[in-house]
């Protein structure tokens, strides 16, 4: 198995990395990381640490493929390889590959995957680890010119090979997930749907939303838009406006940052659209939708017109649509016409995904 792992800087890619070869030695699998900076500064000591992109292109370009040659010999005889790269590179020298097709087709990779995560996150990396001057408008860019240069790169060197989309998630990395994508083709791989933004307040329906997601993510490989969630950005910068500040402070998962509330307004519909997109996607990834439809204070149903979405977008696209209904009032047709089926709570959605196969047979009466 060889998977080519990509992802914009500020990632922290090789230490996410490192945890999922840990995890897979946990689970007897030998996995050989290649990380293909560090390599590259191995075979020029000359190199400053974090100067490698200001050498000249030509001399980079050679760099590179001499050690993408050496990977190449690595991946016939290591069991599984994982190769830690970029798709492209954005520096000095403006955009540019991070790769060489022909070498990518000499590598012949069982699997490409595109590592995201939030701006709030990645903003806090670079100012803590690397000097490049950037904005918020110049993260979400990136991250977008990385997941559809990988997915270019990928169909383009063989169109049946599979292309993931996956969020590092930041409070909880997805390790456990991805070891899955890899080497458990067996686990189904679901989309979790709930309302977030219409619950943002909500404190106990939160805990039950999380409740809800926990239990999933034991027994399938999961697409979860909570691993990375930044749609609250444009709503709580405008309530700072309103409290008289120009900043506002956010979790970075290592520590709090601020952000300037003047850059947060420039990529607010970059984050809503990006959003939309990015959803769609990871629901196509999927072999299904769970979606799990809390019940507010007054016993109403807390249904979005988002979840409704989702549960459309994947209803058209031939997808297992499960729906979680704890609300005593009727779902809409909208829900009933998309839905494979309807449960009334999710320990009856686990019991029936365990009758049908669709996860091993387990004790599912303690999961929530």
């Amino acid at each position: 198995m060889i998977i080519v792992v990509t992802g914009m800087v500020g990632l922290d890619k090789k230490s996410y990395l490192e945890r999922v070869c840990e995890y897979a030695g946990s689970q007897g699998k030998k996995v050989l990381l290649c990380n293909v900076g560090d390599m590259m500064y191995c075979e020029a000591p000359d190199i400053a640490p974090g100067k490698i992109l200001d050498i000249p292109l030509k001399r980079l370009h050679l760099l590179r493929r001499s050690v993408f040659k050496d990977i190449i010999a690595k991946a016939k005889k290591a069991p599984n390889l994982i190769v830690n790269t970029h798709a492209t590179f954005r520096w000095r020298h403006g955009l540019f590959p991070a790769v060489d097709f022909d070498q990518m087709r000499k590598l012949d990779a069982n699997l490409y995957v595109c590592l995201i995560d939030g701006v709030a996150a990645l903003h806090g990396r670079l100012l803590s680890e690397h000097t490049n001057v950037h904005t918020l408008k110049d993260l979400i860019v990136w991250r977008e010119e990385e997941i559809i240069s990988t997915e270019m790169l990928c169909k383009g060197i063989n169109e049946k090979t599979p292309f993931l989309c996956l969020a590092r998630g930041s409070a909880e990395p997805t390790v456990e997930t991805f070891y899955r994508l890899l080497f458990e083709p067996n686990i189904k791989r679901a989309y979790l749907s709930y309302p977030m933004t219409a619950v943002a307040d909500l404190e106990d329906v939160k805990k039950e939303i999380a409740a809800f997601r926990q239990a999933m993510k034991r027994h399938f490989a999961c697409f979860d838009p909570g691993d990375l969630e930044e749609s609250f950005l444009p709503r709580q910068a405008l309530q700072a406006v309103e409290n008289g500040r120009d900043f506002l402070e956010v979790d970075a998962g290592r520590n709090t940052i601020r952000l300037d509330l003047d850059q947060i307004r420039q990529i607010e519909r970059d984050i809503y659209s990006q959003t939309y997109a990015r959803d769609f996607l990871l629901i196509d990834q999927a072999e299904m939708i769970i979606s799990f439809i809390p019940t507010l204070a007054d016993s109403r149903a807390a249904i979005s017109s988002g979840v409704e979405r989702e549960l459309q977008h994947a209803h058209e696209a031939g997808k297992e649509v499960y729906v979680i209904w704890p609300a005593k009032q009727t779902p809409s047709l909208f829900v009933t016409q998309t839905a494979t089926k309807v449960f009334k709570e999710p320990q009856e959605a686990l019991k029936f995904f365990s009758n049908t196969g669709r996860i091993h047979k387990t004790d599912v009466s303690s999961c929530l």
